[in-house]
């Protein structure tokens, strides 16, 4: 029989209040709780905290405190050069991958964390994690709520406020609750960035 901590990554049914669990979280959300608490100017510090508090963490990469997860970035892997603005909050109960160059607006939110559907179950504490991918090159806008099981693919933008319940393709723009694909990104996007507002020829 399973224990609760192999269910974390099994996609089973499983007990979170666990005491081994909760022991192992703690130490994971006291080193979660130092970095929140560096200062401005304590980049070397903080670069030396995220490679201890994740599972992985390319090269390049800057998370804006406050960082909020549930166990401190444990299970999480990223790639090289992500940026991530204020208040990213990574529910990271099981895995969450994300490639290079993905940038996070603030306050997003990406979940792997479930509770069943059936009242008896959810009295008892029950709970299922289902891994998350994010692809490489995307843009996740401000308040954003990314759920459980959800892959995203490269290049991709999610809009502003969007709930991405299902898979979104690679090379799109998503919008929505539930988020659903806007259009593709084409070539009026080689040409404007914003609008009526055009790159600059030397930036092409």
């Amino acid at each position: 029989m399973e224990s609760n901590a192999e269910k974390l990554h099994s996609k089973e049914l499983y007990y979170p209040e666990d005491e081994n669990l909760m022991k192992e979280q703690l130490i994971c959300l006291e080193k979660l709780y130092d970095y929140n608490m560096t200062r401005p100017l304590e980049q070397k510090k903080r670069k030396e905290l995220l490679s201890k508090m994740f599972a992985e963490i390319g090269e390049g990469c800057y998370i804006e405190p406050p960082l909020h997860a549930n166990w401190g970035g444990k299970h999480v892997h990223f790639g090289k050069d992500i940026y991530a603005n204020f208040n990213l909050t990574l529910v990271d109960d099981t895995h969450i991958y994300v490639g290079d160059c993905t940038m996070f607006a603030p306050n997003v939110t990406v979940a792997t964390a479930g509770h069943p559907i059936l009242p008896s179950l959810r009295e008892k504490a029950y709970q299922y994690n289902m891994p998350v991918r994010i692809g490489r090159n995307c843009w996740i806008g401000s308040g954003a709520l990314i759920m459980p099981g959800v892959t995203i693919g490269d290049n991709s933008v999610i809009g502003a406020g969007s709930v991405v319940t299902k898979d979104i393709p690679e090379n799109v723009v998503a919008v929505g609750n539930p988020c659903r694909v806007l259009r593709k990104i084409g070539e009026r996007d080689r040409e404007y960035y914003y609008r009526e507002m055009k790159i600059p020829k030397e930036l092409l």
